[in-house]
């Protein structure tokens, strides 16, 4: 029986500093990522050099994460992690470096500089992620892991939207040194809470295996399972299309008219939301019905998205990120349990690599979305088309993926290592819903 104590998991010493260095690395990729933007508009005032930064993350990201993957599944994934988070930490340090010394570069020498270093912080975090999913079972009994899954879930989101806030509001009141000296503070921070884990042994696995059957066999087993491929493919959409966040100084400056300072205020803003609903869940996880409410959820953000697209008054713009904070959260929520309960663990690198090919770089991607489109249709009309494609996406899942649609965590049956279901998205499915036992 899964254990029932809401604090069960923060019990183990190594989880709690896993849980403190996925704090730390969240609120610097954070960080980074709202104040390299504002830096980079104050440069240009191009929206689409916005979109450009989104890209030089995503694209090595997106190169190396197949091959990530397959590596988390065979070597010891607590190195792996030490060397992405020391990777994070360079970066870091040399954006300061430039920050400091802007003054006898010019501005295209600075824009190299900059989208030369997150190209490299796209291939730590093409490594971290698939790294990152896979350690997590190991550092916790079975009966614990669906707990586990909810902190680390709450944790990630709060450290994810709370680090736009604080990077806004550092970048607006301290400039962009304080704002890259903090990154540098927190991430090492975050080497140090990694370095007092434990190391774990490595998965089992056919060492006669090629690299490439390996990862084929990743692939294989992501697209066999509808529940998994679906969930992905409409977070993929709903972030691409939904990607406001990444105009938010355009939004700031040019329409708003609140500076750097309201940026991170706005920022803040889902920061509040997603706290409050992380709470929640971190004592009442979501169990039936969590398809529907992921599917519900997801076209509550797109309704947030265009909200904020039309709005011309702060306090309404603040109020709609609250809300996109609540319904955001509950998504990465039930998205992060569904993988992680589906996926058998020699398989759960290949399977997140997969995951942050479509997820986690379809931020950098929908940034550069937001931006191509801001730059073609206009700021706020490329918002609300984002909207309304965020919708579209939700009834397109809600149509061809009905075993997403009536996934229900309760009442499961089966375990992770059961993936016989080859069925696609619109086609009938032999699969059961599982949760570990």
């Amino acid at each position: 029986m899964t254990n029932t104590d809401p604090y069960a998991a923060l019990k183990i010493p190594d989880y709690r500093r896993f849980l403190a260095m996925r704090l730390m690395t969240t609120l610097t990729v954070q960080i980074m990522s709202v104040s390299v933007g504002y830096y980079v508009y104050e440069l240009t005032n191009d929206p689409l050099m916005l979109g450009f930064i989104g890209l030089a993350e995503a694209l090595p990201a997106i190169g190396i994460s197949l091959w990530a993957g397959h590596l988390a599944d065979k070597y010891n994934r607590r190195n792996l992690l030490v060397g992405c988070i020391s990777v994070l930490l360079i970066c870091s340090m040399a954006l300061l470096v430039v920050a400091l010394g802007q003054a006898q570069l010019t501005t295209p020498t600075l824009l190299i500089f900059i989208y030369g270093i997150m190209f490299c912080t796209g291939i730590a975090r093409g490594f971290f992620s698939p790294t990152n999913f896979a350690f997590l079972p190991q550092l916790v009994e079975r009966d614990r892991l669906q707990n586990a899954i909810s902190w680390n879930s709450s944790t990630w989101e709060v450290a994810s939207i709370t680090g736009l806030g604080i990077g806004g509001l550092i970048y607006g009141f301290g400039g962009v040194a304080a704002a890259f000296g903090t990154m540098s503070v927190l991430c090492a921070a975050a080497l140090v809470f990694m370095l007092q884990i434990s190391s774990r042994p490595v998965p089992v696995f056919d060492r006669t295996e090629t690299a490439l059957t390996r990862i084929r066999a990743g692939l294989d087993f992501v697209f066999s399972k509808q529940v998994i491929i679906a969930s992905i493919a409409m977070d993929l959409f709903a972030v691409f299309f939904g990607g406001a966040v990444a105009l938010m100084p355009v939004f700031a400056k040019d329409i708003l008219k609140v500076g750097p300072e309201g940026a991170g205020i706005l920022r803040a803003g889902m920061a509040v939301g997603a706290i409050a609903m992380a709470i929640f869940l971190a004592h009442r996880p979501l169990g039936k019905g969590a398809g529907k409410i992921m599917m519900a959820s997801v076209a509550g953000f797109g309704l947030c998205i265009i909200a904020f697209g039309l709005s011309t008054n702060f306090y309404l713009s603040f109020a709609v990120m609250v809300l996109a904070g609540v319904f955001d959260e509950v998504s990465v929520f039930i998205r992060t349990a569904l993988v992680q309960f589906q996926t058998p663990e020699h398989m759960k690198g290949r399977v997140s690599s997969v995951s942050t090919i479509f997820i986690t770089s379809s931020n950098e991607l929908g940034a550069f979305e937001s931006g191509l489109a801001a730059r073609a249709m206009g700021t706020v009309p490329s918002v609300v088309f984002g909207g309304l494609m965020t919708l579209a996406v939700v009834g397109i899942t809600w149509w061809r993926a009905p075993k997403l649609r009536d996934y229900d965590f309760q009442g499961a049956k089966g375990s992770s290592d059961d993936f016989e279901d080859r069925g696609t998205l619109d086609g009938p499915l032999a699969e059961e819903n599982t949760v570990p036992k």
